[in-house]
């Protein structure tokens, strides 16, 4: 079995020693290496931009749309850097992506999705990640992918591997291996959110009718409750332990990015996570709590800028 390469970096450790061709455009990613021997064909980094984890298959040309894109995946923001390799010519996409799996497994990568050949969806799936201009756009034999994540203090960091035989590229034979890495490197909260105390939220309710948090944190496109919420949800708890009539409806408020129809459901997803989550964790009656969402209906700021997004990102208690 042949090995995949790691740059000594925050999450891997030197794994093997070759050295890149010289003649190459770019370098390997520090926190995910190259599959050995292979050569860096194309290299591109943007210092901030919008990406498309690939989360389900991709059956049909017709359906990839910008409108219908964010149902195939998590839209992420942060530093995109997309490295395709070329394989030598013995190699197989078994064999490269098995070693990708591996190592990512390894160092504690959580795989949120992966497929092979048809079960990824054909033709469609390869014009779904891969850009036209590379070479092996319109190649999908014996096609593999990967998506994984892993949490850390600096921000999440996501993974798309995607390997395929080109058999022929511009025209002429190939059969050789091409892998197209794509890392997603999630920027940190800028400003720590100060957690609304018990007391506090009741001022608010009383006063304003509503209480706006934003103290509880989802993963990118989830309804799954990061941990860094307990103190927000320790502090619900309380306000619902103390006033013992209380009845709240647990409203859900996302951002305008992605369709209406799915930030609906995603905002009920995730109100209903935090009904949950007081229920099991709080005792919380659950008739006392009502889970709603409401998309991005009710924004306080702009949608037109990060800073604004991230206000109307939010969790609201409403009296019943």
């Amino acid at each position: 079995m042949r090995n995949v390469r790691f740059l000594l970096g925050s999450l891997f450790v030197v794994m093997v020693a070759t050295a890149a061709g010289a003649s190459e455009t770019g370098s390997d990613h520090p926190l995910v290496g190259r599959f050995e021997d292979a050569r860096i064909v194309d290299y591109e980094a943007m210092a901030f931009d919008e990406y498309l984890l690939l989360t389900q298959e991709v059956t049909s040309r017709a359906e990839w749309g910008d409108a219908a894109k964010a149902q195939y995946g998590l839209t992420l923001e942060g530093r995109v850097t997309r490295i395709t390799y070329e394989s030598p010519r013995e190699r197989s996409t078994l064999e490269v992506m098995r070693a990708y799996r591996e190592a990512l497994t390894a160092n504690d990568f959580e795989i949120l999705f992966e497929c092979d050949a048809a079960a990824c969806g054909g033709r469609a799936f390869n014009h779904a990640v891969v850009p036209y201009d590379l070479t092996f756009s319109e190649n999908h034999e014996g096609q593999r992918y990967v998506a994984a994540r892993k949490a850390g203090p600096e921000g999440d960091v996501h993974v798309a591997i995607y390997t395929v035989k080109a058999y022929s590229v511009g025209g002429e034979r190939n059969n050789r291996v091409y892998t197209q890495v794509d890392v997603i490197e999630q920027e940190p909260r800028e400003t720590e959110v100060v957690v609304v105390e018990a007391d506090e939220m009741a001022e608010q309710i009383a006063a304003e009718g509503r209480v706006a948090l934003y103290g509880i944190y989802f993963d990118t496109d989830s309804a799954r409750i990061q941990a860094g919420s307990r103190p927000a949800l320790d502090e619900v708890g309380e306000l619902l332990s103390t006033q013992s009539d209380l009845r709240l409806l647990v409203v859900g408020h996302t951002d305008n990015q992605g369709g209406f129809d799915y930030n609906i459901d995603l905002s009920q997803r995730r109100a209903a996570a935090v009904v949950e989550a007081l229920a099991t964790e709080y005792g919380v009656a659950r008739d006392r709590l009502k889970p709603w969402g409401v998309g991005f209906t009710a924004p306080v700021a702009s949608n037109a800028t990060n800073e604004g997004r991230a206000r109307n990102r939010r969790v609201e208690l409403v009296p019943q």
